[in-house]
C-alpha cells in the first residue's frame, strides 16, 4: 500500500528531475491527478507543490546571482519568470531586497519552509534526512581521510629514488601561506576564524585587512572571533547539522561547503600553522609550549 510519505518522496524525486517543467508533467510521471498530488504534498510538505517549486526556483536563482555573473534578466527567465519586474517583486518578498542589490550583499539562499526541502547547488535538491552526522562521525571521517591520503602519498613515494626520498624539505608548506613570519601566520590563524564566521553568515571578507596587525589587535580579534566560532560549532553539533551546507561567499568564486567540512578544514590548517609558529619560537629560545600536542590538554578536566 502506498502511503502519503511514499507519494511525497516520489514527488520530491520527480521534482528534482523536472524543476523547470510544469505541474502536469510531474502528475503524469507519478500517475496521479493534480488534485490528489496537491492534497498529498500540501499535507506532507506544508506547502502546495507549485509553491514549493517556485520557492526552489528562487533559491536556485539566488545561488546563481552570487556564483555567476549572469545578467539578472537571464536568471529571472531561467527561474520561470516572464519579466524582470515580476522576478524582482518575488525575489524581494522572499529575500528582503532586489536581486541586483542582494547580489552584492547576499544572505542565506534558503527560504524558510516547513518541509526543509531546499535547492542544493549546483543543481539538485537537499532533502531532510533521518540520520544526522554526529561529532563522532566527523572524527571518523577525518581519520578515514587521513588513512586514505597517507596511502595515496605512499603510492606516490614509490615513484622516487632513495636520494629524492632522503633530501631535506626546504619549504614544507609553501602551498599554504607565502612569505611567512610569526606575525603573518598568527594573523592568518585568527583571520581564519573570522573568515569562516563570515562564510557561515554569508558575509564578504576582506583578506587584505589581515596584514600588518599589532599583537594587541590580534588578541582583541581572537577574543571576539574565537568564542563566536566555538559557539556556532557547538550549536551545529548540538542540533545535528554537521552535514548541512552553506554558500561561502568569502571566496573569489562562491563555493558550497558542509559544516563538517569547514570544521575539518579549520582544524587541519590551524594545526599546520601552529606548528610553524612553534618552530619559529624554538629558534628564538621559546620552548615552554613544546610542540603544542593537545593529547594531554584535552584529557584534563574542563
Amino acid at each position: 500500500m502506498t502511503t502519503a510519505a511514499d507519494t511525497f518522496a516520489d514527488f520530491l524525486a520527480t521534482l528534482a528531475e523536472t524543476l523547470d517543467l510544469g505541474s502536469e508533467e510531474r502528475a503524469r510521471r507519478l500517475h496521479l491527478s493534480r488534485h490528489h498530488l496537491d492534497r498529498v504534498v500540501s499535507a506532507a510538505g506544508g506547502e502546495p507543490p507549485e509553491r514549493m517549486r517556485r520557492r526552489l526556483l528562487l533559491e536556485r536563482a539566488a545561488y546563481e546571482l552570487v556564483s555567476t555573473d549572469r545578467p539578472v534578466l537571464d536568471v529571472a527567465i531561467a527561474a520561470g519568470f516572464g519579466s524582470h519586474e515580476a522576478f524582482t517583486r518575488a525575489f524581494a518578498r522572499a529575500y528582503g531586497s532586489a536581486p541586483s542589490r542582494w547580489r552584492h550583499a547576499p544572505s542565506s539562499t534558503r527560504i524558510p519552509a516547513a518541509s526543509d526541502v531546499h535547492f542544493h547547488p549546483p543543481g539538485s535538491l537537499r532533502l531532510p534526512t533521518a540520520r544526522k552526522v554526529t561529532a563522532m562521525d566527523l572524527l571518523t571521517r577525518m581519520i578515514e581521510h587521513h588513512l586514505w591520503l597517507t596511502g595515496e602519498m605512499l603510492d606516490r613515494a614509490e615513484r622516487l629514488g632513495d636520494a629524492q626520498l632522503d633530501a631535506p624539505i626546504e619549504v614544507p608548506i609553501g602551498t599554504i601561506d607565502d612569505d611567512m613570519t610569526i606575525r603573518s601566520v598568527l594573523a592568518r590563524i585568527v583571520g581564519q576564524l573570522a573568515q569562516w564566521n563570515a562564510a557561515v553568515e554569508q558575509r564578504r571578507y576582506d583578506w587584505d585587512q589581515e596584514r600588518g596587525k599589532s599583537l594587541t589587535t590580534l588578541r582583541r580579534e581572537l577574543a571576539e572571533e574565537g568564542p563566536a566560532f566555538l559557539s556556532q560549532v557547538r550549536t551545529t553539533v548540538a542540533e545535528g547539522r554537521l552535514d548541512d551546507t552553506f554558500l561561502d561567499v568569502t571566496c573569489d568564486e562562491p563555493r558550497v561547503y558542509s559544516y563538517a567540512g569547514m570544521v575539518a578544514h579549520v582544524l587541519t590548517f590551524a594545526a599546520v600553522r601552529r606548528l610553524v609558529v612553534l618552530g619559529a619560537f624554538e629558534t628564538q629560545g621559546i620552548t615552554d609550549l613544546d610542540c603544542g600536542d593537545p593529547a594531554e590538554w584535552v584529557a584534563q578536566p574542563a
